[in-house]
């Protein structure tokens, strides 16, 4: 396959005929450094290999290209990206609402969906929203703050005091940190003794 008539993504390297520099420092494809060689020399090498020249140090001066098979080379990079991707760990944040007159079946309701939320490895922020003058009763919302993170022990913890915004208050909650197993303690082996 032909990489010369596609067009160049930015984060890619210049190959074959789009470097258009009189001169790069050559390898070969066997790693083998070549020196200084005329642009047009280096790739009619990289074609009588059935290769491609490859830009792969665009700005030291001479550009530094190496002859290789481009479609492989790709082919490694993206496989070490998906590689990559799998062992990062995504977490999301998830939002919950209270209100500092919430009725306790709603709040257990909502206690719940954070339960599960943590459990799930997510992150939450709790927010408690005032209206009006609900806001000269602030502290109705730190005892709806204090009363979930009394709730949520050995689940999650809290991340910081609650904090005030315009007429929220909220607090982040994460998944509380797993304990490694520790070994289990031994008895002291007991003699037996026969019993008639």
């Amino acid at each position: 396959m032909s990489f010369e008539n596609k067009r160049p993504m930015r984060d890619e390297p210049r190959i074959n005929r789009r470097i258009r520099v009189p001169e790069v420092r050559l390898i070969d494809d066997e790693g083998n450094q070549l020196g200084v060689v005329n642009t047009r020399e280096a790739i009619q090498k990289a074609e009588d290999a059935g290769l491609d020249l490859v830009e792969i140090q665009p700005t030291a001066r001479p550009p530094v290209c190496k002859i290789m098979d481009y479609g492989k080379h790709k082919y490694e990079i993206n496989k070490k990206k998906n590689e990559q991707k799998k062992k990062q760990v995504v977490v999301h944040i998830k939002e919950i609402k209270l209100r500092p007159s919430t009725d306790e079946h709603d709040f257990q309701t909502k206690v719940r969906h954070i339960k599960r939320f943590l459990e799930e490895g997510d992150k939450v922020k709790v927010t408690v929203r005032f209206r009006g003058r609900e806001m000269a009763h602030l502290n109705l919302g730190q005892l709806q703050m204090k009363k979930l993170e009394e709730e949520i022990k050995g689940v999650g913890e809290v991340e910081g005091m609650p904090k005030l915004e315009g007429k929220q208050m909220f607090m982040m909650v994460v998944p509380c940190k797993k304990k490694t197993p520790s070994q289990p303690q031994q008895k002291p082996a007991t003699p037996e003794v026969e019993t008639k």
